[in-house]
Order: structure tokens, then sequence, then C-alpha cells
């Protein structure tokens, strides 16, 4: 990197020309003597602006270094040796400043001032030239807007006028607006879908202008939106027509198979267009999207054909199918803390089980790993084995919703059951899972819900050695509640209801769970009797009792073509209560991590300030029942598919209850602040489009966790490599 900071970024820039620099866009306002003064205006956003630039100066790194430009000048002229042609292909190409690009520049910046209702707007174009290098200016003097007087509606169709007089209420356009381009096209595409979706099949945005008469020495606008007649050569004045759907047919896509293997009332709730019913352009949308949707669906392609001499739209409906079923293999490698292992999963798909898009997958997967450093058991190795089989409905499966919700609705129901196997040197473990849940969002929303209706999970602990039972579980030295609970059969009997919104620059992702409040209700309503350690059981078998919710948000500020900044929050709260003291092992939180704070490896960081002294249990001591991550990360496009970030974490876990083996790991408000975890560090991201590698170098800043003041507490002054230092490896972004 330094070698190519230092190389001469206009290596490649011929005599006569110039390296683009630096652009700028910025707004001035006009003296009366015809100077410029810098001026802000408060609706005019300069940043949207320089995407009319037509030529933009060389990428840079972190927006301050053009190493991608200075990577091309390492290279040499002779392109037929593989290290110029790679350098070349790994950096960027010098931008050569064209005049010609920057006066149609300016036209299409006033142009763009005057569509935002500055009609005077005018451009200057100012050029610094330094050696081989030119920084470019774009000076805009917008003037002073312009204001809509007196708006009119001249409706040519009677039939229309009347039908948008009654949604004269839904306009866009009113007295006393600023006069902006974008807001009458706006007003074009809302009429236009307004009346697709109320039959006129016809109708496009074209048969909608606008007349602006301005008056001398004011600025203020008299504006007339026309809405014409279908005129046709043969046919002038000619109204537009109002079409109403016809017979709907339904065919195969596939000339070597003509059978559709659907079921007829799927591929009727799938579609939207309904014989006698006015056209509708959304309707056909909805068609659309709910076919596409449908796993055994490849295609779909709708025709609409008018019936002669009537004003009905035959329908027709083609469909291909996918193959209904599929197998896949996956084999993998795996590497927990050092222990190589490998794993395998088969999979079976089917897409269409009852010819109505049902999709049953069942997975086999089987895993094997080398544990080491274990003292005192008779078998050093891991072992699982699981089957899982789900089964997935494009449709609510439930009563009392109706066809006209069904068809507003993306929704899918899913059956799941579970059964896995684990054997470690310590311990034999075994898990059973049934769940029914719901997913669903409304047609063309940004907002997505699931419902975990009921998620039943069975935890039993058939074998635990000997060693492990007297050093842990019954050592009355130890006396670790919270290992003790998490070594003991469970049953989670859970309700759930998740949150989603995005919308590609915002997304918040929230979630509430509760479980076992119907099973102590019902132990209380039966007169049962609790046990010695005052909990109530089912079959023999304790359960959990809890809450749980979670919210997540992330937010990201784009600077400019290659650079971004992202914003990450995010807070858990759990309770233990009623039949629990202690959460489950699955539903604490912990810290550290390729996704949390990264300057501390996973499961490592907490709870509040306790220090983890037997490193052989800490995966269980330092979970917790809240968690808070915080997290701000710069983003850039380097070269190529490479990507690199700057980021700054903080956060922790801690207990809300007091437990004996986590000393300093319950959270109190007057003690917050010191227990923040803090770190920073630099990323690497290959971006290969479906899938995206991440590597994070991250470091200790505030360690909260400290035994030595000076040196532990403020790694950031007293930094030590083989102690603060953490490497992730990771596949996708963190937030």
């Amino acid at each position: 990197m330094l070698l190519a900071t230092a190389c001469s970024t206009t290596k490649y820039v011929p005599e006569g020309e110039y390296l683009l620099s630096h652009v700028k866009v910025q707004t001035y306002g006009r003296m009366p003597d015809g100077h410029l003064h810098d001026m802000k205006y408060s609706d005019i956003n300069t940043s949207n602006l320089k995407n009319y630039v037509r030529q933009q100066e060389n990428a840079r790194w972190f927006s301050l270094f053009k190493l991608p430009l200075a990577t091309y000048s390492l290279s040499g002229r002779d392109t037929t040796k593989w290290i110029n042609r790679t350098l070349r292909n790994m950096g960027e190409a010098p931008v050569l400043y064209d005049s010609a690009q920057a006066r149609l520049t300016c036209a299409d910046l006033r142009q763009e001032l005057q569509n935002e209702g500055y009609l005077d707007a005018t451009v200057d174009l100012m050029r610094e030239y330094k050696g081989k290098r030119i920084d470019v200016t774009y000076m805009l003097s917008p003037g002073e807007p312009y204001f809509l007087r007196n708006v009119r509606y001249e409706i040519a169709d009677p039939e229309i006028a009347l039908f948008l007089k009654g949604d004269s209420l839904n306009r866009l356009l009113a007295e006393g607006q600023k006069f902006e381009v974008s807001r009458l096209d706006l007003e074009r595409q809302r009429i236009t879908q307004l009346l697709t979706n109320h039959g006129y099949f016809r109708f496009h945005k074209e048969f909608i202008s606008y007349f602006a008469d301005t008056t001398a020495h004011s600025r203020l606008i008299d504006l007339t939106l026309h809405l014409g007649l279908n005129r046709r050569a043969d046919k002038p004045d000619e109204l537009h027509r109002l079409f109403r759907i016809g017979k709907v047919t339904y065919a195969s896509g596939d000339a070597a198979d003509p059978r559709i293997h659907l079921r007829q009332h799927v591929l009727e709730e799938c579609t939207h267009l309904a014989e006698g019913e006015l056209y509708s352009a959304d309707n056909l949308q909805a068609t659309y999207n709910h076919f596409s949707r449908m796993q055994a669906v490849k295609y779909t392609n709708i025709s609409l054909t008018e019936r002669p001499d009537t004003a009905l739209l035959d329908c027709n409906i083609q469909l291909q199918t996918n193959k209904p079923s599929t197998i896949s293999f996956q084999p993998e490698g795996t590497n927990t803390a050092g222990d190589l292992g490998a794993a395998a999963t088969l999979t079976y798909q089917n897409r269409n089980l009852f010819r109505g898009s049902e999709q049953l997958t069942i997975e086999l997967r089987g895993a094997f790993e080398a544990i080491k450093g274990l003292e005192g058991y008779a078998n050093q190795n891991f072992v699982e084995y699981s089957a899982e089989v789900k089964l997935g409905f494009p449709r609510f499966i439930a009563p009392f919703i109706g066809g006209n919700t069904r068809r507003q609705i993306n929704a899918t129901s899913e059956l799941s059951l579970l059964y896995d196997l684990q054997n470690r040197p310590e311990f034999h473990r075994r898990l059973l899972s049934g769940a029914w849940r719901y997913k669903w969002n409304p047609i063309g929303a940004r907002h997505r819900f699931q419902l975990d209706l009921i998620d039943l999970n069975y935890v039993f602990m058939p074998w635990i050695s000997t060693t492990f039972r007297e050093q842990y579980l019954d050592n009355e030295s130890n006396r670790n509640a919270i290992l003790r609970y998490n070594y003991e059969d469970l049953f989670i009997m859970k309700l759930g209801f998740g949150y989603t919104y995005s919308d590609g620059t915002t997304s918040v992702r929230t979630n509430i769970e509760t479980a076992g409040n119907l099973l102590n209700a019902g132990s209380r309503i039966f007169g049962q009797q609790k046990d010695g350690q005052g909990q109530y059981r089912l079959f023999n078998i304790a359960f959990a009792q809890y809450v749980k919710g979670d919210i997540d948000f992330t937010h990201s500020l784009q600077v400019d073509r290659n650079n971004q900044v992202v914003f990450h929050f995010g807070l858990g709260l759990a309770w233990p209560y009623g039949n629990s003291k202690v959460l489950p092992f699955e539903k604490r939180y912990f810290s550290g991590g390729a996704n949390s704070v990264r300057g501390w490896s996973v499961r490592s960081l907490g709870p509040g300030k306790y220090k983890e002294s037997d490193g052989r249990i800490n995966f269980i001591n330092q979970t917790g029942d809240m968690k808070l991550d915080l997290n701000v990360e710069y983003r850039t496009h380097l070269f190529w598919k490479l990507g690199g970030a700057i980021f700054i974490d903080a956060g922790n876990i801690w207990t809300l209850r007091e437990y004996e083996n986590q000393p300093g790991g319950q959270f109190k408000l007057t003690e917050f602040a010191k227990q923040l975890a803090v770190s920073y560090g630099l990323g690497l991201r290959f971006n290969f489009d479906y899938f995206v590698l991440r590597f994070d170098l991250g470091m200790k800043a505030i360690n909260p966790a400290y035994e030595i003041e000076d040196e532990e507490h403020f790694p950031i002054i007293h930094p030590r490599f083989s102690r603060d230092f953490a490497f992730h490896f990771a596949v996708g972004l963190p937030f």
C-alpha cells in the first residue's frame, strides 16, 4: 500500500490532458453586481445532485486515499506481462477531464434545479489546475423558487371526470405549493394507476399533459392538468373504455406436459382477476406475485385478449411447473475452538406434495469432531446425528381467514419436527422439538410478521459421565446453579411473535416470546404439588417459564458511490420467573464474536465485569439475561470484489439476578457505563454477489473485566497483541 501510494498517479495522464482530482457541487447566491457568495438552501441536497455529474473522480478508500488509481499506476506499459494486467484489473484507470462532459453536466444540473422549482437557476463551472491535475466545482445559483397560484384539472372524458371528482381530496397538486416537476410526474402516475386499477385497460400516462402559464415579473404559476380523449385517426373523439374480465383459463406452458400439477382451488386462490370484475393492473401484478411465490411454479405468463365487439378481456394464465423432487448432499469441515471435525447433510425436497405447492423437506445430518485437551474421560470425540422434517404451505392454514384476506397477504404456514442426538465425552444429550408457525406480509409492504403459535422442546440427558458430574454438578465447592440447571431434563413450550421492517437503508427486527405460562396456570388449576426445588412438573419433567424480548436496529448512510457508514443497535432482555430461576442455556445471551463486540472471541465477554477463571466451563458462565450491542462501521469499496471496513463496537451482557458463580455480572444502573466493553478494528470483505466472505481483525479498547487497573482496563493505551487481538472469519455482513 505504501509503494502504491508513493507511485505517481499521473503516470498514465497524456500530455495536454488532466487527471480529474476533485469534483464538488456547491450552492451560491448571486449578488446584484453578479458576484457569487456561499449560500445554503435547505431544500436542495447537493449530495443527490452530485449523481447528475457525468464524470466522477477516481474512487477513494475511506473517502481519503486513491489507492485503486495508485495500484493501476504501478503497472508497466507492457500489457503482455501477467503482473501488469493483474495490477490494471485490480486498480482503476485515471479519469481524464472531459470538457464536453462538464458542459453537459452543467446543463443537467440546471435542468434538475428547474425541475425543483428554480426556473431562473444558473450553473457555472469553476476549474482549478494543479500541474496535471484539475479540480472541478459546479457552482449552482438557484435563485428564488416559483410557486403555484392556481391549479385546474381539465378532464375531457365525462365518466373519468365524474370518477376523479370523488378522488379530489387525494390530489397532489394544490395552490401555494412550490412548482416541482417531480410532483407533477407523481400526480400523472397516481391518476394513471387509479384509472388502470378501475378498468381502464388501455389508459397510459401520455394521455395526461400540463400547461403552465407564468406572469411577467412574478414567480407565480397558473397550472392546468389536461386529461385528453383516446384520440385515434379513425375515431378522434373516442372516450376511454372500461374493460371487465371475461373468461379465465389456465394452460400448461410446457409443450411436453399439457397437465398443470396444481389443484383448481389453488389456481383460483392465486388468481386476483375474476370473471365479471373490472380490470385492475394491481390485481394482474398480484396474480404474478402469488404464482411466483409457489415453489412448484417455474414461470408464469398471463395474456389478456380483447373479445371482439365487447369490453371484455379474456385472461389466459400459462404455468410451467418445476420438477417436484430434488436430493442434495452437502459435506463441510468444522473448526470449533481448534477442534477439527467434519459433517455432512443429505436433503430431500418435494415442492408439490399435495398438488398445492406444499414443500416437504427432510434433512439428515451427521457430524464428528475430535476434542482435544479433555482429561479424565473415556472417549475424546463428539458425535451428532439429527433428522428434521419441515412441511410448508404457501398460504394460511387456519380457520376464520376468508378468501379476500388470503389474497391481500403473502403467507406461509409451517410444521417442523426435529430429533437431535449429541454424544460428547462429558454427557449425552437429546433434543426433540416440534413447532407450528406462520409467516406473512401484506402485498407490496416492507413489513414482515412471524407467529410461533406453538413451539415445543424436550431436552433430556440420558447419560452424564462420572467425571463431569463429580467436578461440576455434585461438587459442593462449585454450586454452579446455572450449570446444574442446564444439565437436567427440561420441557419448553413457548409462544413467540416477530416483526421485521426493511426499506434498503433502515431495518428493524423485533421479537418477543414467552414460555411456561399455560403449563403453570394448568398446574395451579389442577392443584399440582411442587417438587423439592419449588417447581411444577409435567410428566415428571420440569418446564421452563420466562419472557424474552429483542430489538435490532440498523441504519446505513451513503457517503458516496463507494463509501457508507452503518449504525447498529441491538438490545435483548430475558427474565426467568415462576417455575424457573435460571434461563435455559439456549435462551441465554452471549457476547463477543464476529457479529458482536469484535475485540473478543465468541462467548468470551461478560457478564458485566465478570472474569472467567475456569476456561473449561466458560461457555456456561459467560452467558447472561441481558445483552447490548452498539456498533458503527465505515465501509468502502477497494477494488475488484474487495471491500474494506473500519469499525468500533461497544456492548456487553449482564445477568438480571445475582448468581454466585458470576460475581460482578448483575446489571446495575450505577455500574452500567463502567461495564461497557469497547473494541475497534479493520475488516476485509470479498463480495461475490451471492455471498460475502468477511475477515475482521479486532482489538480491545476498554475491558471491564480486569485485575490490573492500568494494564488490562484500558488496552487502547497499553495494547498487547497476544492478549487483546481477536480474528474473525464469517460469511455475510455483521449487521
